[in-house]
């Protein structure tokens, strides 16, 4: 009894060693954590019994060394008979396996359930008599059944099948994500009489790497999104010398900049138009507020549709600067919006008090660019109006509510 004692102990102590080296293996930091909270459960076995010695004090023991380590154990367990120690060791296991955070399930060569502790209660919603003596596959989901026979093939191979991950059943049939480390269990012949499952719930950790997926996969598209949208207003800007490329480059990336802050800060969700008007008016109105007049509802702008709007209140604004009203100290510049019920919406641009609006006689970059955005890219209509008081521009898009 003493001798199968110490090798419970060595085999404790070998289990630990074994999460150990797996965690030191992995990097991935969920499996890195299960590995070393595996460990500790092992070392927590082992030293339930009374000592702390390692791994390797066990491996390297001599005949004389294991025969005082039997002494120590025997004293530690006191100088009852043989039986009453075989009846403190099962006491002390028993009570391990029973208060375990872990589902602990014995069964079978044939699958069938010989023991089950509470956490397995919790965790699948059958108490022992409920299942004790049924097959191990009333907690698999019926298109899993496949996988138990595999599993006992292996276990009688004498294999240990380690965090294994699959869906389990509950006993009001909901399915649960689980992970399971399946091992054989011998009598003392050394004979694989059935096995023993340590399962774990991992659901939330699966929601997470899901929720992670999701939160990759939509910074991907995102990022995308900004480098064509990035890419095509360097496209689409034009100047007669190297110094006005840049400052046309540097105001349109810039008016993207200030929409994405206001984009991140909703999470992505959208950008209010009120607060991206202010941001591309205020570097001209900020030492005379009266010099613009912002009015409209309330309006969140999905991400693509806020970008298009963002570049083109700001080529508007630049336009103003340099050839209408913002070009002169008395002039003005009037934002408003609407919208339907149908999901029409209509932004208008009012300039008033500059110099009169002159049609060009050819097609600037800016309204080039403005064009791309509200045609091309949110499928929408502009108008332009050349009026004696100053450039009014309306224009048309289809938003959802």
């Amino acid at each position: 009894m003493l001798e199968q004692l110490s090798d419970q102990i060595r085999a404790c102590h070998e289990r630990a060693a074994e999460a150990k080296a797996k965690a030191d293996a992995t990097d991935d930091p969920a499996l890195k954590a299960e590995f070393l909270d595996t460990e500790t459960r092992w070392l927590t076995l082992a030293r339930s019994y009374g000592f702390t010695e390692s791994l390797e004090d066990f491996t390297t023991a001599n005949s004389e060394q294991r025969r005082k380590f039997d002494e120590r154990l025997r004293a530690n367990m006191g100088s009852a008979p043989l039986s009453s120690l075989r009846g403190s060791v099962e006491q002390i296991l028993w009570s391990i396996v029973e208060n375990s955070d872990d589902a602990i399930i014995t069964k079978n060569l044939d699958g069938i359930i010989s023991s089950w502790n509470k956490s397995a209660e919790r965790l699948f919603g059958h108490t022992a008599e409920e299942v004790i003596g049924k097959p191990v596959t009333v907690l698999i989901p019926p298109e899993r059944h496949d996988e138990e026979p595999e599993i006992l093939a292996r276990i009688r191979r004498g294999e240990r099948i380690d965090h294994y991950e699959t869906v389990g059943q509950r006993k009001d049939g909901s399915l649960i994500d689980i992970s399971q480390t399946v091992s054989p269990i011998k009598n003392v012949q050394g004979e694989i009489i059935g096995a023993s499952k340590i399962v774990r719930d991992i659901t939330e950790r699966k929601r997470n790497d899901e929720h992670i997926a999701v939160l990759v996969r939509e910074a991907e598209h995102r990022t995308k999104n900004i480098l064509a949208t990035v890419q095509a207003t360097v496209n689409l800007s034009h100047s007669d010398t190297p110094d006005g490329l840049k400052r046309a480059i540097e105001g349109r990336i810039q008016a993207l900049a200030n929409v994405h802050a206001l984009l991140v800060k909703s999470r992505w969700i959208g950008a209010e138009l009120s607060s991206i008007a202010v941001r591309e008016l205020a570097p001209y109105v900020a030492t005379d507020q009266t010099r613009a007049r912002i009015d409209g509802p309330h309006v969140l702008l999905a991400p693509n549709t806020a970008q298009a709007v963002a570049v083109t209140l700001h080529e508007l604004a630049t336009n103003a600067a340099k050839y209408g009203s913002l070009s002169v100290p008395k002039g003005q510049v009037e934002i408003t919006w609407s919208c339907a019920a149908d999901g029409q919406f209509i932004l208008r641009w009012t300039e008033t008090g500059g110099p009169p609006a002159k049609k060009p006689t050819r097609e600037g970059f800016g309204t080039s660019v403005i064009k791309r955005m509200i045609r091309e890219q949110l499928k929408g209509e502009m108008h332009l109006d050349w009026r004696a008081e100053g450039l009014a521009c309306k224009i048309f898009l289809q938003i959802s509510a």
